[in-house]
């Protein structure tokens, strides 16, 4: 089995509207995000020797960057109308995966302690 990771960077807004009154969540705050997308492989490309393009990546994952890169989440797309980590990375993920076919995982990381993951569909769901 083979994997590869990109990391990608963007700061972003977000306000957590489903919390209980008064928790710290449910005010404006920002953070510096941190967001890694996976690629997972039983064997490799036989003619490039890989996945995929790290290129290739980039070239999917960059425009959704855009579109959150200082940007208040709640307000980017109706999905991330409560965007928590979790709903974040599942948000990205559904986005990316139609250009990614290899796509396992996409991981989001809030601060430097706290990440979500989310995992692709395996071979045997789809």
């Amino acid at each position: 089995m083979w994997q590869i990771a990109k990391e990608f960077t963007f700061e972003a807004a977000h306000f957590l509207p489903n919390v209980p009154s008064g928790h710290q969540c449910s005010r404006l705050h920002g953070h510096s995000y941190k967001l890694v997308v996976e690629l997972t492989a039983a064997k490799l490309d036989e003619e490039h020797g890989w996945i995929d393009d790290f290129a290739t990546i980039s070239a999917a994952v960059r425009p959704v960057v855009k579109r959150l890169d200082h940007r208040l989440l709640n307000e980017v797309d109706p999905g991330l109308g409560n965007p928590t980590s979790e709903i974040l990375a599942a948000w990205i993920g559904a986005t990316i995966a139609p250009e990614l076919p290899y796509l396992s995982s996409v991981t989001i990381h809030e601060t430097a302690a706290s990440t979500a993951r989310w995992h692709a569909a395996s071979e045997a769901d789809r």
